[in-house]
C-alpha cells in the first residue's frame, strides 16, 4: 500500500524545511515531501493527499487529483476558496494563536499615535527640546470591526488599558471587554463613536469594500483605521482620497489589495500611513504545526478535524 504523502509548501526554503521537521507522523510510513517554488510544488501536487502551505498557487490545485485535506498555515484562506479546490476536500485553517500578536501590534500602534512617538523620534533627529503633552489612549474609543477569535483578544486588551471598546459584528452578540455591539447595518454610526478602528473581519464576498467612502466619511477627523484584515475589505480608491484630503488623521496598514506593495503606490508617501508588510499575525512553525499534528492524527483516525472552513462563510 502507497504510503499517503503531505506536501509541505512555504515560499522559502529554509522556513519550509522547519514546518517539515516539526511534524509528528502519528504513522510510520509517511511520504512526507518539502516545496518553495511553483515549479517543485507542481512535481509533487499529483500525488498529495494532504496539503500543508502557506501561499500556495492557487492555479496548482486542479492538478492535485488525490488531495482530500488542506491545512493552511494562515488565519485566512481566501486563496484556496477557487474551483481548482473541490468539494470533496476538507480544508481547514489555522486559529487561536494569532490573538495576541494582533492585539500586541493593534496597540502598539495606538499608542505610537497617543505617545507622538514619530513626532519625538523627529525632533531626536533635529536635536530639538520642545516639550509637548502626549495624548491619553485611557479613555479613547476603539471600535473593532470583526469579533472573532483575533477580535476578541484585541478587545480584552484594550479594555484592559482602560480603552472604551465597542464593536460591529455579524451576529450582535455580546462580547466580554466590549461596552457595545454594533450589527454591520450601522456600521457607520459605530465608526463614528471610533478614536481608531481596527479591522479583524475575514475577506469574503459580504466583507469585501465594506469601508467605503461613506464609512470613512463618518469617522472623526482625528480618527485613525487599522487594517490588520484583508486589504480588499477596505475601499483602497476612498481610503486614499479620505487620506490625501485629512478627513481621517491617519492609516496603519498591513494588508493591501496588491503584495507586495508596488514601490510607486501612493500609500509610501503619505507622512499619515504606516506601511507594514503583512506581520502583525505571524505564522510561525512552533504555533502552527502543533495545530497542524493534533488534526493529523485525527485525519488519519477518521476523526472531526478542528477549524474546518465553511466555505460559504470563508472561514
Amino acid at each position: 500500500m502507497t504510503a499517503p504523502r503531505i506536501l509541505v509548501y512555504y515560499p522559502d526554503a529554509r522556513t519550509a524545511r522547519a514546518y517539515a521537521e516539526a511534524i509528528e507522523s502519528p504513522r510510520r510510513s509517511l511520504d512526507l515531501r518539502v516545496a518553495s517554488t511553483p515549479a517543485q510544488a507542481m512535481r509533487l501536487v499529483g500525488d498529495t493527499e494532504v496539503l500543508f502551505a502557506w501561499g500556495f498557487p492557487a492555479p496548482l490545485l486542479a492538478r492535485a487529483e488525490r488531495l482530500r485535506w488542506v491545512q493552511a498555515m494562515g488565519a485566512g484562506v481566501e486563496r484556496f476558496l477557487v474551483p481548482a479546490l473541490g468539494s470533496r476536500v476538507i480544508l481547514t485553517r489555522a486559529a487561536g494563536i494569532f490573538g495576541p500578536w494582533m492585539a500586541e501590534y493593534t496597540l502598539g500602534w495606538c499608542l505610537w499615535v497617543t505617545q507622538r512617538v514619530a513626532l519625538f523620534r523627529r525632533h531626536q533627529q533635529a536635536r530639538r527640546w520642545a516639550p509637548i503633552d502626549t495624548l491619553k489612549l485611557r479613555g479613547t474609543t476603539l471600535c473593532i470591526v470583526g469579533l472573532g477569535d483575533i477580535g476578541r483578544h484585541i478587545a480584552q486588551a484594550a479594555h484592559a488599558l482602560g480603552m472604551r471598546v465597542i464593536g460591529v459584528t455579524r451576529t450582535g452578540r455580546p462580547v466580554s471587554g466590549t461596552e457595545r455591539i454594533y450589527r454591520p447595518r450601522a456600521m457607520r454610526e459605530a465608526l463614528a463613536h471610533a478614536d481608531f478602528a481596527v479591522l479583524t473581519v475575514p475577506l469574503s464576498a459580504e466583507t469585501r469594500g465594506m469601508i467605503g467612502a461613506r464609512e470613512l466619511a463618518a469617522m472623526k477627523a482625528s480618527a485613525w483605521l487599522i487594517n490588520i484584515a484583508r486589504g480588499p475589505i477596505v475601499d483602497e480608491a476612498a481610503l486614499l482620497s479620505s487620506l490625501r484630503a485629512r478627513r481621517i488623521a491617519g492609516a496603519v496598514l498591513d494588508v493591501f489589495d496588491t503584495e507586495p506593495l508596488p514601490p510607486r503606490h501612493p500609500f509610501w508617501r503619505f507622512d499619515n500611513v504606516v506601511v507594514t508588510p503583512h506581520i502583525s499575525g505571524p505564522s510561525t512553525p512552533d504555533e502552527i504545526v502543533p495545530i497542524f499534528n493534533d488534526n493529523l492524527r485525527r485525519y488519519f483516525a477518521g476523526r472531526p478535524l478542528r477549524y474546518v472552513v465553511d466555505r460559504a462563510r470563508g472561514y
